[in-house]
Formats: C-alpha cells, sequence, structure tokens
C-alpha cells in the first residue's frame, strides 16, 4: 500500500521502487484503476525499463481535492523485452487528508438579530 497523506488542495508525490533481481532487462507498463484513479496521475509517463540487477521507480502524484478518502490501484503490466515477461504486479494507493488550512479569511460586519 502506497499512502497519501496531507493537507486539502495539495499535491502529494510519492516513488514506487521497483527491483530487477535477474539478468534480464525487464519493462512495465503502468495503468491506474478504481474508483478514484482520476485523482492520481503519473506525471513522468507510464512505462519504466529497469536494466538487469538494478532498479527502477515510478512516479505517483495525488492532488487532494476531496475530503473523503481516495483508492486506486496501480497495476504494473510487464512487456517483453529480449523475451523475457515479469510478473505482473499491483499496487493499492490510499490518499487521506489529514489538515484544512484555509485559502484566506474575510472580515464583515452583520447584525446578529433583527426584530
Amino acid at each position: 500500500t502506497v499512502e497519501f497523506i496531507g493537507g486539502l488542495h495539495t499535491t502529494i508525490g510519492k516513488q514506487v521502487q521497483l527491483k530487477n533481481l535477474s539478468s534480464n532487462t525487464l519493462a512495465y507498463n503502468a495503468i491506474l484503476v478504481g474508483r478514484d484513479a482520476d485523482d492520481f496521475s503519473l506525471p513522468k509517463g507510464n512505462t519504466v525499463t529497469i536494466p538487469p540487477t538494478r532498479e527502477g521507480f515510478i512516479n505517483v502524484e495525488f492532488t487532494i481535492r476531496f475530503l473523503h478518502p481516495a483508492e486506486a490501484v496501480l497495476i504494473l503490466i510487464s512487456n517483453k523485452v529480449d523475451g523475457v515477461n515479469g510478473a505482473t504486479m499491483t499496487f493499492s494507493l490510499k490518499a487521506e487528508v489529514k489538515n484544512i488550512d484555509p485559502l484566506g479569511t474575510i472580515k464583515c460586519r452583520s447584525p446578529c438579530y433583527e426584530l
């Protein structure tokens, strides 16, 4: 599970680290699915290539627009490289509002009661 916790109207970025322990290059296509998938994004693209015995990263961003918790699933589907397929991987994405900072304040004067 990848958690995105922050204030209302903020954008939070996370990196998912992928390790390739094999001696072959692996490549993945990423897709976002689920109820709130439209609020998540892949700012550096939806593909990642991982050289043999190295690691790669996929960036995921979430902009908190609503007070309710958000959920989606990140699915990484392997592409054949050098005749080798990697395993399909899934990650649960969860977001939650922890604080609300006002965008501004307005002062006004008004009678509290009128007959």
